[in-house]
């Protein structure tokens, strides 16, 4: 490992932590955590909350981003 592949890294982490703060300021106007697939119940004070469709979007974000990364 050379200098240019640890500050070719520093980029790119720095890039994914910009990218995930902005979309974490904006998560309020993306409906991801609401989405069709995902289920809701409960009654009273127990209520639970299965995120189906929420990973499987994420699933294949990050499959997609991992994907183009590693190509070479």
């Amino acid at each position: 490992m050379n200098w240019m592949d640890v500050g070719r890294f520093l980029i790119i982490a720095g890039t994914v932590v910009i990218v995930v703060g902005v979309l974490f300021l904006m998560a309020d106007k993306f409906p991801v955590g609401r989405l069709p697939g995902d289920i809701h119940f409960g009654a009273g004070r127990i209520k639970i909350y299965v995120p189906i469709a929420t990973c499987i979007l994420l699933s294949i974000v990050i499959t997609l981003v991992v994907n183009f990364f590693s190509r070479k």
